[in-house]
């Protein structure tokens, strides 16, 4: 996109959406599979919704995938144990998803594999499935975190909230 027209569209888009498309109730429900997930793997896994960038970041040239990594140091999900956090991030005005994931997970899980979950998730977001689409998204992150770093019996600690932030 192109600086002015991203400009444009973070001024006017999306901002007013956030809590129609992330009610409470979406929030409790994706609190939960968060939790419920994280027991069966020793991820962890932070979802992060923003409504729109401030006209400085978007002249200053940040884009969505500069934002999620952005986030993921001020959420501090790169802080566990084991190097083995996963941010969700969607930026509602630009309608771009990003998956970043620590230094533990990227060693054993390909890009591809984040890719194709924000595209399945941008499909459901696209036909205002938002509930379906951020839940399935969850259940393909743990699924691929159980795959690759099972729960090993011993204790788990949650070291991350399970709750979504709105930023």
């Amino acid at each position: 996109m192109a600086r002015l027209q991203r400009l444009f569209t973070n001024l006017f888009g999306q901002w007013f959406a956030m809590r129609r498309r992330f009610p409470e109730a979406l929030l409790e429900e994706m609190t939960a599979a968060i939790a419920t997930g994280e027991r069966t793997h020793r991820g962890e896994v932070q979802f992060a919704v923003e409504s729109r960038l401030s006209p400085w970041m978007v002249l200053e040239g940040v884009d969505a995938a500069l934002r999620a990594r952005q986030a993921f140091g001020q959420l501090q999900v790169w802080d566990t144990e084991h190097n083995t956090g996963v941010l969700f991030y969607v930026l509602m005005a630009e309608r771009r998803i990003e998956i970043v994931a620590d230094r533990g997970i990227a060693s054993r899980v390909g890009q591809a594999e984040w890719d194709d979950i924000c595209a399945r998730m941008r499909d459901s977001y696209a036909d205002g499935r938002w509930r379906e689409g951020s839940l399935a998204g969850i259940a393909a992150a743990h699924a691929l975190l159980q795959h690759h770093f099972p729960s090993d019996g011993t204790d788990n600690p949650d070291e991350l909230p399970d709750r979504p932030v709105l930023l």
